[in-house]
């Protein structure tokens, strides 16, 4: 539902800011608009990746369609650059061949309109994102919100030049969006690709599940080579258990499920694999499990 709502406001936003343009003949509102037609393209996107990231699992993603969420995120962040170099190469064109644009209040107040629209969905998409840890609501919601600071900027400068008659500000508007722009889809790359890499969980994370283990895993010994990494939604835990030699595989088997209840309790959707090994396997250099 949240997909298809920013598949909505996108294209109100898109109407607004390119009639804007077409009011005004603006560089810089030019520039606006063809970084909202990415906001478009992200949204039908963002579909598609949230509809693959709730499939099942299968024969050939045993481990779920998580990561289509972040191939999502990646790709509306290679748009996103090309959208830069797109408006950057505008604004340069606009430096050499400068002229004041025409009904500037008409454009201030589309444009400011389609900044107010965006402020309020990207809100949403953010608090959302965060809710449900989906990499491509809170891409979405970065690029919409960034697209709002843009807006703002924007139109203020927009502004002063009718006020001070400098027609070159208008390119120096442009070019400041392509850098906003670029800024935006660099972090947008660098976050996904983090993801895709199977990168680690934050230290804060990491320190729960430790405590988590330890805290119910009485009965065992120690516990460690502790690994986690998070796929949207998903996380992934593996490590080694320790217990007594001489404990039965029911009351291992006891100690794994308590372990994996408490997890998924606390971090929501987790696929758990523990590895039990007997004493002698002790490294003492693990989680020590509390009396």
């Amino acid at each position: 539902m949240i997909a298809w709502i920013t598949l909505g406001v996108s294209i109100v936003a898109l109407a607004m800011k390119y009639a804007a343009w077409r009011a005004t003949g603006s560089v810089a509102l030019y520039s606006d608009t063809l970084e909202t037609i990415i906001n478009v393209v992200a949204a039908v996107t963002g579909l598609w990746a949230l509809h693959v990231a709730s499939l099942p699992p299968d024969a050939n993603h045993t481990y779920g369609h998580y990561k289509a969420e972040y191939l999502s995120a990646v790709a509306e962040g290679v748009l996103v650059v090309m959208t830069a170099i797109t408006i950057g190469h505008e604004a340069w064109k606009g430096w050499f061949s400068p002229h004041l644009p025409t009904n500037s209040l008409m454009g201030v107040l589309f444009n400011g309109g389609a900044g107010v629209l965006n402020l309020a969905w990207g809100t949403v998409m953010m608090a959302a994102g965060r809710r449900h840890q989906s990499p491509t609501l809170i891409a979405g919601g970065q690029h919409v919100l960034s697209d709002v600071w843009a807006s703002a900027a924007l139109v203020a400068g927009f502004i002063l030049i009718p006020l001070t008659g400098w027609d070159r500000l208008d390119s120096i508007l442009a070019g400041l969006i392509a850098l906003n722009v670029l800024r935006t889809g660099w972090d947008m790359m660098r976050t996904s690709i983090s993801g895709l890499m199977d990168a680690a969980p934050d230290p804060e994370t990491l320190a729960r599940i430790r405590q988590i283990i330890s805290a119910n895993a009485s009965g065992a010994i120690e516990a460690h080579d502790i690994r986690a990494r998070t796929v949207g939604a998903m996380t992934f835990i593996e490590f080694h258990l320790v217990v007594a030699s001489d404990m039965t595989v029911e009351d291992a088997h006891q100690i794994c499920d308590r372990i994996e209840e408490a997890l998924r309790g606390d971090l929501g959707s987790a696929l758990i694999n523990i590895h039990v090994e007997p004493e002698r396997k002790a490294k003492h250099n693990g989680v020590v499990v509390l009396p």
